[in-house]
């Protein structure tokens, strides 16, 4: 049968590879999940900061390779990207894929000098459970332990950060493991001053993670003297916050340049950045 394309592939293929140098399927794990793409400008000078890009799928879905037109719009903004997969429920359920999440940090950390990258200034970042992946490993010392430290901020799209009680029986089996208590799996209840900075953007027309997440947690890291900013696009859902970031839709919403700028703005204070100020 003739299968069209979703979305998704008109996404990448608009996407133009050249002056990018990808790899794919690297390693960070035995399972045939546990493996990640990198992306890295060819033309810009190491070293780069590190981003680690983690997809949504309500953690039952989502590849990698679905990703490849954020993937690159990033790298080409300066930055050395990584994008890892992860187990999924049903064969995994909470935390297996917050483990997964930090083995891959680690391990593109730990390789990120020899692909012209600087593994002490690493961004986490995300789309929806994605964007829960990363704010977790920024938040919850217990997935990257003193690793957290190398961690130079988080850029969050359309994050739950704060949906107890949890209403969808999809979602509720994903986090069954974590047992009745589930007050641990929610990143706001880990807000403190002691985190990276972090940028918690979000569409106003929002209605399958609501915008009120990231304008919760954004106040709740503020309140403990952290730094973290919540920055809502009008009349933007779901889908669009991410898919603003492929060169045919970036005119929605900024996705792209505010994402950079945060980024400049983070290293400019740190010292030293490299990435591209043009971007």
């Amino acid at each position: 049968m003739l299968r069209l394309p979703s979305p998704v592939d008109l996404l990448n293929a608009s996407i133009a590879t050249t002056g990018l140098s990808i790899q794919r399927g690297l390693r960070y794990g035995s399972h045939p999940r546990q493996v990640f793409d990198l992306f890295r400008p060819a033309a810009t000078p190491p070293p780069l900061p590190v981003l680690v890009w983690f997809y949504g799928g309500a953690w039952q879905s989502g590849a990698r390779a679905d990703y490849m037109f954020a993937a690159a719009t990033l790298a080409r903004s300066g930055l050395l990207v990584a994008v890892p997969d992860y187990r999924l429920h049903p064969e995994i359920g909470y935390p297996a894929f917050l483990e997964d999440a930090a083995a891959a940090v680690a391990a593109v950390g730990r390789g990120a000098a020899a692909q012209g990258g600087d593994p002490r200034r690493i961004f986490v970042a995300g789309h929806s459970a994605g964007a829960y992946i990363a704010a977790m490993l920024a938040l919850d010392a217990r997935w990257l332990g003193a690793g957290r430290a190398a961690l130079a901020g988080v850029v969050g799209l359309a994050g739950p950060y704060d949906f107890l009680p949890i209403l969808g029986a999809d979602i509720r089996a994903v986090f069954a493991p974590a047992g009745a208590d589930l007050r641990l799996t929610q990143p706001i209840n880990h807000a403190g001053a002691t985190h990276p900075p972090m940028l918690l953007l979000h569409g106003g027309a929002d209605r399958t993670c609501y915008p009120r997440n990231s304008l919760a947690l954004a106040a709740r890291l503020s309140a403990a003297g952290g730094q973290a900013e919540a920055r809502l696009y009008p009349h933007i859902g779901h889908i669009g916050i991410v898919s603003a970031l492929a060169p045919l839709l970036r005119h929605r919403c900024p996705v792209l340049a505010d994402t950079t700028a945060f980024i400049r703005q983070v290293l400019a204070a740190a010292g030293p950045q490299s990435i591209d100020p043009a971007a």
